[in-house]
């Protein structure tokens, strides 16, 4: 794993052979951020990173500045890589939890401005997740919702859907909650 760009740009960080998580491609986290950076104010913004495998997104949010950060995984062997490298890198912004990402959006109390998901693609409740993120307390009015997915699936029926963007075998889709 590698970070792409801010503070930490360059870094690798070595997951171990127990990783069974698909980590986002360089190519897509690169273009990702380069449009996130004329919509978001890292600084300020709240954000939740659900399925985090590796805790990439999540590094890369905190490696440009971003103070808030929730990582949700559920394996423990990823949700420990992301807490050791946390430490490793002496990051403040990052908190890991352990805990299924579905149980996670309906127990929660808290809110956050941008929500990045990034569940395995087999996953048998894959497309139940821009409901469950859009219709919960979870996203802030405004909030940017990210969800990374394969060519397999389509988002564009709801209404909070504003476009996709493809890289290579990568997808993201981003919806906004009306404020």
């Amino acid at each position: 794993m590698r970070i792409v760009g801010g503070t930490y740009k360059g870094r690798l960080f070595h997951p171990g052979k127990k990783f069974t998580a698909r980590p986002t491609t360089d190519m897509a986290k690169e273009n990702l951020f380069n449009i996130l950076l004329n919509r978001v104010d890292f600084e300020t913004i709240r954000v939740l990173d659900l399925f985090s495998g590796t805790g990439s997104i999540s590094f890369e949010f905190a490696s440009r500045g971003c103070r808030d950060i929730t990582a949700v995984e559920l394996n423990f062997h990823h949700y420990r890589f992301i807490r050791e490298t946390t430490e490793e890198i002496g990051e403040q912004s990052i908190r890991a939890v352990k805990a299924d990402a579905f149980r996670f959006l309906e127990q929660t109390n808290q809110t956050f401005d941008l929500v990045f998901a990034d569940p395995p693609f087999n996953h048998p409740k894959f497309s139940e997740v821009p409901r469950l993120v859009l219709s919960s307390h979870v996203l802030n009015p405004g909030g940017m919702f990210i969800l990374e997915h394969s060519q397999n699936h389509h988002f564009s029926e709801y209404p909070e859907w504003k476009e996709t963007r493809i890289y290579g075998h990568v997808l993201f889709s981003f919806f906004q909650k009306d404020g």
